[in-house]
């Protein structure tokens, strides 16, 4: 059975590989929600304000990117054990546990429901509201939104008959707010990881002092 201090190498070492999992998560985060903001990489659309709501909230950007990076940041100064975590105490390790966790907990929650919402509404773009006894016309909306009895996601023969502009709206959206939910929970799961870890840490520290 391993050793108290041993459980602590163990307890320190983990700490370090999460955080470098959580904050090379929150970069890949920050690079998709990037990428929404410029369909077929081009920046006539951000230019126009013809960007969805959604990638425009930027929850991969500040919440599963930002935030997440700054607790992968915390986390692995706690590994690493520099500055005031050198010879940090029970209290404060578990005060630093509590605020990396929540902070990551938060970020990534968010990018999580808003990347569900995103690929539930659909895309912005442009499509032919014209009826039968009407000219043809265009506008920008969400026209998946509120389609009844066809789920876009299922449907694919929708997705290059609906939107007009941009080329590929639908795949673009789908697939970067699909990496941007895998990525979320991915971050909830390592967080899980770490809360768990570094209570087992703390434990073992008190038994170690006792």
């Amino acid at each position: 059975m391993l050793s108290s201090p041993c459980r602590m190498a163990c307890s320190r070492t983990c700490s370090r590989i999460l955080g470098l999992s959580l904050g090379t998560s929150a970069l890949f985060a920050m690079g998709a929600n990037l990428a929404l903001l410029f369909p077929n990489w081009d920046v006539i659309y951000l230019l126009r304000g013809l960007i969805g709501r959604h990638a425009m909230l930027g929850s991969g950007l500040w919440g599963g990117g930002l935030m997440v990076l700054m607790a992968a940041t915390l986390i692995s100064l706690m590994g690493w054990r520099y500055g005031c975590f050198s010879k940090s105490g029970p209290c404060r390790s578990m005060l630093a546990t509590l605020l990396s966790s929540g902070l990551a907990l938060f970020g990534a929650m968010i990018c999580f429901i808003t990347s569900g919402i995103a690929l539930k509404d659909g895309p912005l773009c442009m499509f032919d509201v014209s009826s039968s006894n009407q000219t043809q016309a265009w506008k920008y909306g969400y026209p998946f939104k509120d389609l009844r009895n066809r789920n876009y996601l299922y449907d694919h023969s929708l997705w290059t008959s609906v939107c007009l502009e941009p080329s590929g709206a639908v795949v673009w959206h789908v697939s970067f707010f699909c990496v941007l939910l895998c990525i979320s929970l991915l971050q909830l799961l390592l967080v899980i990881i770490h809360l768990i870890n570094s209570l087992l840490g703390i434990f073992c520290s008190l038994c170690e002092k006792r």
